[in-house]
């Protein structure tokens, strides 16, 4: 009995180990087809834009994110609103040196007070939204920096069809109105071995997995953090931003309520970067932890099957289920470099990170810790945010401890 189990689960992480590699494959193919699509060139459409940022202290290099923001070349008017709590907040002194140095940029600091909801960034935003000027309105968050050309490419994606529009799409999907443009981000990590490690982890895994939904599920039907452009119009029609106010994924949550009413959510072809942290490992199991149950939370089956994206320790757990046998070790052999393959692709290729190749190293090590962060991920519904606990239900915060 105890051989036929031996041999039973020998062949159940063969098949595992197989689909993984199945994974890598396609992973790679979702991120060629999104570079044959953004070698188009940019659409020429320049709206007014309110870009609005929620402050909450201090982040690295936060002052020349903000820098980035003043620098476009984008032709149309364009208004930054931030927002703090409270004119205490550290963040606040950095809002006015941004004024003094682009005296000719359109820059306010907005006093938003009032919590609204559990979601202290979504309060700021509603408060937020009511003072813009303009019919698009571009949300990201603080340490986002982006390219002189950022504006350009992210309104391109709104610009209306021209007089006899193409039936599809480049995924071939029928072309509906945008409603909302988000876009792919590299992290810019800090010495810290955590931080290397979540960098890293964005650009050769959740890009990767962020590309391939869009090509099996014929588009995005989500939004990210780094860039969340939408249109008033779209905006109206889903209720503001106030819906959003006790959920944790907002990003996520608002994209899907805009394909909900009717409208298309565009990839851009502009990537921007984020400012990773100088992460304890405290500070990277919670933070990993929070983006593993918030993905659950979600969508419960698609976080089962990111038990297929671990390829490398699906591989492993194959040899020493195998005795190592001479087809286990060909399997992560072949595995560990179509690992490499996907994160050189879509780490390097697409995303332009160049801290990817001196980190490669610590590939194996990252996909060990982060799939055994996943499987935390099923063991409870409790998130640490911003030093605070929170249990999550149906993607709404609740308060732990008053």
């Amino acid at each position: 009995m105890s051989n036929v189990l031996a041999q039973s689960v020998e062949v159940f992480t063969t098949l595992l180990t197989v689909a993984g590699m199945g994974y890598f494959l396609a992973a790679m193919v979702a991120a060629r087809v999104f570079l044959a699509a953004r070698r188009a060139p940019p659409a020429a459409f320049s709206p007014g834009v309110s870009i609005l940022k929620s402050l909450n202290g201090l982040d690295p290099g936060m002052i020349d994110a903000f820098r980035s923001h003043c620098r476009q070349t984008y032709s149309g008017d364009v208004e930054l609103l931030f927002g703090v709590s409270s004119l205490t907040d550290p963040a606040a002194a950095v809002v006015e040196q941004l004024i003094k140095e682009f005296p000719a940029q359109s820059i306010q600091l907005v006093r938003c007070p009032t919590r609204l909801g559990t979601n202290g960034k979504v309060s700021t935003l509603v408060q937020l939204e009511t003072q813009a000027r303009y019919n698009f309105i571009l949300i990201n968050d603080s340490d986002i920096t982006v390219s002189p050309r950022y504006l350009e490419r992210i309104m391109a994606d709104f610009a209306p069809p021209p007089d006899e529009p193409l039936p599809k799409d480049d995924l071939g999907q029928a072309r509906k109105e945008v409603g909302l443009v988000t876009a792919l981000y590299r992290g810019c990590a800090q010495r810290t071995l955590p931080s290397r490690l979540e960098a890293l982890g964005i650009a050769t895994d959740f890009q990767a997995g962020v590309l391939l939904s869009r090509m099996i599920e014929g588009g995005l039907h989500f939004g990210l953090g780094s860039t969340l452009a939408v249109s008033r119009k779209a905006l109206d029609k889903i209720g503001g931003l106030s819906p959003l106010l006790d959920h944790l994924a907002d990003d996520y949550e608002l994209g899907v309520r805009i394909c909900r009413a009717g409208y298309r959510v565009a990839l851009s072809a502009e990537v921007v970067e984020t400012a990773i942290p100088a992460y304890t490992w405290r500070g990277f199991a919670d933070h990993q932890l929070r983006w593993a149950r918030t993905v659950r939370d979600a969508r419960p089956w698609g976080y089962a099957g990111l038990l297929f994206t671990h390829g490398l320790p699906l591989a492993l757990l194959n040899v020493l289920a195998s005795g190592l046998s001479p087809l286990s070790l060909w399997l992560l052999g072949l595995s560990f470099l179509l690992r490499l393959a996907l994160a050189m692709t879509v780490g390097a290729e697409v995303l332009g990170d160049r801290q990817v190749l001196p980190n490669l190293w610590l590939l194996p090590l990252r996909d060990l810790i982060v799939m055994g962060i996943w499987t935390a991920g099923f063991a409870g519904n409790t998130i640490v945010w911003r030093g605070e606990r929170f249990l999550l239900k149906g993607g709404k915060l609740e308060p732990i401890g008053g």
